[in-house]
């Protein structure tokens, strides 16, 4: 079950909220229909409830708000426009990754894929997919964790009636077997023909929340639609038989030449038009929109109806006042037929008292008591009038987001009319980590092709250098292996390294699939350890390969002489992978941290243009001493002997660091490994 209680948006230079003081339940085994036109703000409301927007108010799932759940995927599948993946990834690859994310079986994908009937399409790109196939495969998603609750922005939006009559029986199925699921949609028709029950908004505000019998009763009228060019005349006519007849007829002007009415048939609009000579160029029957003001008239009116002036029951069918809406001429309008008595604005107004800025001001923080009001009236029944509604809003009841009576103030306590405090903050939370983050990445990693061909592209260009470099002559065989000709700042296969570094945080960012809902990577210390081991992992086989393409490349050219191992192969392939592995991770931290694949990318060309020369400035300088003999003097301190030859690596890793290369690598490392905590510290703080 879904509690929403008072959502109510951050308003923007002066202007009103788009959402002001939404309320509204979504019961299990049902489906809700949160029904508005464009503007009303049924997306903003979902985004609250999600607390991906700033404002107030509290939404509680099932008793809890969505911040205290652990693993919200789990409770709570969400889907908000199309599906943010990579559009080079499979569809059973994107939906593979995301159970790493969920911390679910693998095998789900496939089961998920058989609920929403993308077997056949699950090696297809998701950039191939249609309209229909994409919002199939978004349900899915929403599906994977197998939740309770499932939460739909206009899932049906661009479909066919097939298609729509597919997805409402899957959302269907989600609900008998004991879900909840909320959806918005902007057609009252297909909100009645699919919902179980309809909260209706205009203008951020609740209009009507009721069931989809009373809805399509209240709202969606049979009525005859005729086109003429005689239309205020064929008006008349009808308003002056239906007096005659003493029959309930309402006509309804439209702008230009068409008439909507209310209470009669074709066949009685024809023979009228018939015996006075009107010429008629349509004459259809159809299913009227009354419009939101219609339905919360009638809810209105039927609270009015149930508890009297005075609080006492009167019948039904009684209302307080039978005007008619100005804006629509009507004759003979029923007795019973709801009708408005004033300005909605007006009555909300009186209603509702409005907070001063004192008030609030006094009100105490953290404390917020919905109140009934005529926001979100809903039908009375013998277990809902309003004063058994108040004692539910005042009384402490489990999960919900009211407060014990004892945390209010002594005057609200007093007095019986006592102003609410205003509802909670909701502030924007992260994204969680993925549960399984090593794995998420390797998928992620694999799933499409760019490393590969980046890879491969690495390879073609480094042996072409080297053969180019022995070509010209001068090179050392060390530069030759790696293909580093002097003029570049980097060899080929660091520069791919980098790349693939800086994509790894790169493609999260561009195509946000593990937080679409948020657009953002959470910067997490188990992801970000998972993607240096990934990078890593990818550094160092295209490093051995690189060497070994190009060893072999240069046999094949110009024999065994230049394909040779250098003497001191263990340092420098120490340097080698170093530098490699070095500039993976410079990409990764520095795309992480600006939250773009050129920004990482520029970081690992910035080490050998901009950092090296400093680094070299530094060592020159006449402050800086000789490390030469640092293993002999450490094992003077330690006063024990190295095993197995251990200062020899100890003397090579110094080395490595000695070197300006190196030394730069090492301090960029560590300076963007500190920015990217800080930036993950300060996304934690707000």
């Amino acid at each position: 079950m879904i509690q929403a209680l008072g959502l109510t948006s951050n308003s923007r230079k002066d202007l009103p909220p788009a959402v002001d003081d939404v309320s509204f339940d979504a019961r299990a085994g049902h489906l809700t229909a949160l029904l508005g036109a464009p503007g009303s703000g049924r997306t903003t409301v979902l985004r609250l409830m999600l607390e991906l927007q700033q404002g107030r108010g509290i939404t509680y799932f099932r008793g809890r708000p969505l911040h205290r759940i652990a693993h919200p995927s789990r409770e709570v599948g969400v889907l908000l426009g199309d599906v943010p993946g990579h559009p080079a990834r499979s569809v059973r690859g994107h939906l593979r990754m995301l159970c790493a994310a969920a911390g679910v079986p693998v095998r789900r994908a496939d089961e998920v894929l058989e609920v929403v009937g993308l077997v056949s399409l699950r090696d297809e790109r998701l950039g191939t997919l249609s309209r229909a196939m994409d919002r199939r495969l978004g349900l899915g998603c929403a599906l994977l964790s197998d939740p309770h609750t499932l939460v739909l922005d206009d899932p049906a939006d661009g479909l066919s009636s097939r298609e729509n009559r597919w997805l409402y029986g899957v959302l269907r199925a989600h609900a008998t077997q004991g879900g909840t699921v909320l959806f918005t949609v902007g057609d009252p028709k297909e909100a009645a023909r699919t919902a179980d029950r309809i909260v209706t908004l205009e203008k951020g505000r609740v209009v009507a929340d009721q069931d989809a019998e009373d809805f399509a009763r209240t709202r969606l009228r049979p009525r005859v639609a005729v086109r003429t060019p005689h239309a205020a005349r064929l008006a008349t006519l009808l308003a002056k038989e239906a007096r005659t007849k003493r029959r309930s007829v309402e006509v309804v002007r439209e702008d230009g030449n068409r008439l909507y009415v209310y209470g009669s048939t074709c066949a009685d609009i024809g023979e009228t038009a018939f015996r006075h000579g009107v010429l008629v160029h349509q004459l259809a029957d159809e299913t009227g929109d009354m419009g939101a003001s219609a339905a919360q008239r009638f809810v209105d009116a039927e609270s009015a109806a149930a508890t009297g002036p005075l609080g006492a029951p009167s019948p039904i069918g009684s209302h307080a006042s039978g005007t008619t809406p100005a804006a629509e001429p009507t004759t003979g309008a029923p007795a019973n037929q709801p009708t408005d008595t004033a300005a909605p604005d007006a009555q909300e107004t009186a209603a509702t008292p409005e907070l001063s800025a004192p008030a609030r001001a006094e009100s105490p923080p953290g404390h917020y008591t919905p109140s009934v009001t005529q926001n979100s009236p809903t039908t009375p029944t013998s277990e809902d009038t309003p004063v058994a509604s108040a004692a539910r809003a005042t009384s402490p009841t489990p999960g919900s987001g009211t407060e014990d009576a004892r945390s209010l103030p002594e005057a609200a306590k007093r007095t019986p009319n006592a102003l609410p405090s205003l509802p909670p903050p909701i502030s924007v939370r992260s994204a969680p980590s993925p549960l399984r983050p090593l794995r998420y990445e390797v998928r992620r990693a694999a799933g499409i092709g760019t490393g590969f061909l980046t890879g491969a592209a690495v390879l073609v260009v480094s042996a072409l250098t080297a053969v180019v470099l022995a070509r010209i002559g001068h090179t050392p065989q060390a530069r030759l292996l790696a293909a580093w000709p002097r003029e570049l700042p980097l060899p080929p296969a660091a520069l791919g390294a980098g790349l693939l570094g800086a994509l790894a945080f790169g493609d999260e960012f561009r195509h946000p699939a593990l937080a679409a809902d948020r657009g953002t990577v959470p910067r997490r210390l188990g992801l970000l350890v998972a993607k240096l081991l990934v990078a890593a992992a990818t550094a160092l086989a295209l490093a051995v390969l690189t060497v070994g393409c190009d060893a072999e490349v240069l046999y094949l050219v110009y024999g065994r002489e230049l394909s040779r191992v250098p003497a001191d192969s263990l340092s420098l392939g120490a340097s080698w992978i170093g530098l490699v592995v070095g500039c993976a991770w410079a990409g990764v931290l520095a795309a992480g941290t600006f939250r773009s694949t050129t920004a990482g990318l520029a970081a690992v060309v910035a080490v050998p243009v901009v950092v090296v020369p400093l680094v070299q400035k530094a060592w020159e300088g006449p402050s800086v001493r000789n490390a030469a003999g640092f293993p002999m003097r450490l094992r003077e301190v330690l006063l024990s002997q190295w095993p197995f030859g251990g200062e020899r690596y100890l003397t090579g890793a110094v080395r490595v660091l000695a070197q300006p290369v190196g030394g730069a690598l090492a301090l960029s490392l560590s300076a963007l490994f500190c920015a990217y905590l800080l930036t993950a510290l300060r996304g934690r703080v707000r």
